[in-house]
């Protein structure tokens, strides 16, 4: 077993050749990201659960950061269809059709790397027998993840017959659980967060999924805090929530982002009776309690039952999901369409800092005190860095490219740098047809950003920090003119995969390159 492991890799660019000034370019090259309208799902219930439907905007107050905002659009979604809105001064959602069908895209993702066959298999079997729940304008994409790689099973599709035929070779994969029961020790919470990135990037690679988005999360043994945790005593479940807030931060704030909520689906099923959720986490799925289990929780790796439960409600209280525990994992295609099947749709417009800020959500019905409200907690007002970063990890893991794969890129004769550790001269050829110049003090400018990420064949991340590549020449460009610039890599000495790319901030195209790099 290996321990200690990190890829470590750092570069510097420079341009070849490096021509005019070094001044920043004026406002006309600044970010050119449009305002994102923010997606809010709301479900509103009685004290019994029963759905309320039949209300309009005026009824509802939505809040950002304790402040009152406009509702900037507003579509009651009912059994899979589009009312038209009461209210002529607010539109309907974008992209929603009044009285027509809206379908819910469900993506699904395997975590091969934790999972006993077994647990996985029985949940698998049960989401293809309930695929005659699914509605005629919904589809499915498959994704699993083994530690390693982020494997694209099949890409979105409404066909029952390709979704049982992804299903089926979803099973035939290997899983890893078995054998990390007695390796992993204390560095579960690295597995669990190599993990946590792949479902992040897979939820950024399936953002422009139609309708509703939802994540089916087949996932067990994924980490919590320690196991001096006294969920009993309201101290420690505020800094239980806060330790989970940092470990799952990444994949809440992707889905938040993208407006998918998280069903987190529990793959060992019923153990024994629940423990006690941490405060605040709402509605819990749990089966009756089994007066024979002992101890009331059972074990994974040590790990008991009801720790990883607070995961799960965690994940699904943060996005406006829920959680499938116990006997409700043999369910969870069932239970989650009909959830999703009729809700209010509340869409504003918030204005861009792009500081990579989150907004806490809070929508009331200030008329209907007796009603309850599910909906996600927070937005991320991400920066223009953090998603071009996310766009090219969803590429690394999954496959494919986050852009046209125009980029050239070759390397040199790598160079030792210290013990294990290996600097690899690196070239990146831009055709100047695929990028935008604009003639600025006498020059043909725009500041390109470059950006590459690597990953061994364990999984091990490295992201170096974006560079700014300053594009100066002195005459317009002529069809075939190319762009040279030179990057050193540090890597560690072994083969990385990696994807390379480079933005161009007046078009928001994405030039792209893959391959790999360093000795096999």
């Amino acid at each position: 077993m290996r321990l200690g492991f990190a890829v470590a890799v750092t570069f510097c660019v420079t341009a070849v050749p490096v021509r005019g000034q070094e001044s920043p370019l004026p406002d006309l090259f600044s970010d050119t990201i449009d305002v994102r309208v923010v997606n809010v799902e709301v479900v509103i219930t009685d004290r019994n659960g029963n759905r309320i439907r039949g209300l309009d905007a005026a009824d509802f107050e939505l809040r950002v950061d304790r402040s009152p905002v406009p509702i900037d659009y507003f579509t009651e979604i009912d059994e899979g269809r589009a009312l038209a809105s009461t209210d002529d001064r607010i539109g309907n959602v974008p992209s929603v059709t009044a009285d027509g069908p809206v379908g819910t895209s469900y993506l699904v993702f395997i975590d091969d790397l934790f999972a006993i066959k077994q647990r996985r298999d029985r949940v698998l079997n049960r989401l293809e027998q309930d695929l005659v729940q699914l509605g005629p304008a919904d589809r499915v994409a498959v994704v699993a993840h083994d530690g390693r790689e982020l494997a694209l099973i099949t890409d979105w599709t409404g066909d029952r017959a390709d979704i049982g035929t992804a299903l089926l070779e979803a099973r035939n994969r290997k899983t890893h659980g078995l054998e990390f029961i007695h390796g992993m020790g204390s560095d579960r919470g690295d597995k669990t967060r190599r993990s946590v990135m792949a479902a992040a990037g897979a939820v950024r690679s399936f953002a422009n999924a139609p309708g509703r988005k939802v994540m089916l999360l087949l996932i067990e043994g994924w980490a919590t805090v320690g196991d001096t945790w006294n969920l009993r005593s309201a101290y420690a479940a505020a800094s239980a929530g806060a330790t989970l807030d940092r470990l799952y931060s990444p994949l809440v704030n992707a889905a938040n982002l993208v407006g998918y909520s998280l069903y987190p689906i529990d793959l060992p099923g019923f153990q024994g009776p629940p423990g006690p959720p941490i405060a605040g986490f709402g509605t819990v799925h749990t089966a009756p309690a089994f007066t024979g289990a002992v101890g009331g929780y059972a074990s994974w790796w040590g790990m008991p039952e009801r720790r990883f439960h607070n995961v799960l409600q965690f994940l699904a209280h943060e996005t406006g999901g829920l959680p499938m525990i116990n006997s409700f994992s043999k369910k969870a295609l069932a239970e989650t369409a009909e959830d999703t099947r009729s809700y209010y749709w509340l869409g504003f417009e918030p204005p861009r800092n792009e500081d990579d800020r989150l907004h806490d959500i809070e929508v009331r019905l200030p008329g209907h005190p007796d009603l309850r409200v599910r909906t996600r907690e927070h937005y991320l007002d991400m920066s223009r860095a953090t998603e071009l970063g996310m766009l090219v990890e969803g590429a690394l893991l999954l496959g494919g490219s986050p852009g046209a794969e125009s980029l050239d890129v070759s390397f040199g004769e790598p160079r030792k740098a210290g013990f294990r550790r290996l600097d690899v001269p690196m070239k990146v050829t831009v055709r100047l047809d695929d990028v935008e110049l604009l003639p600025v003090d006498g020059q043909w400018a725009n500041d390109l950003e470059f950006r590459i990420r690597l990953m061994n064949k364990w999984g091990d991340q490295a992201a170096p920090p974006a560079a700014k590549v300053q594009v100066r020449i002195p005459n317009e460009p002529m069809p075939g003119d190319l762009y040279v610039f030179e990057t050193d890599l540090t890597i560690r000495k072994r083969e990385h995969r990696f994807v390379a790319a480079v933005y161009d901030p007046l078009t928001g195209d994405m030039l792209s390159a893959r391959g790999t790099v360093g000795p096999r």
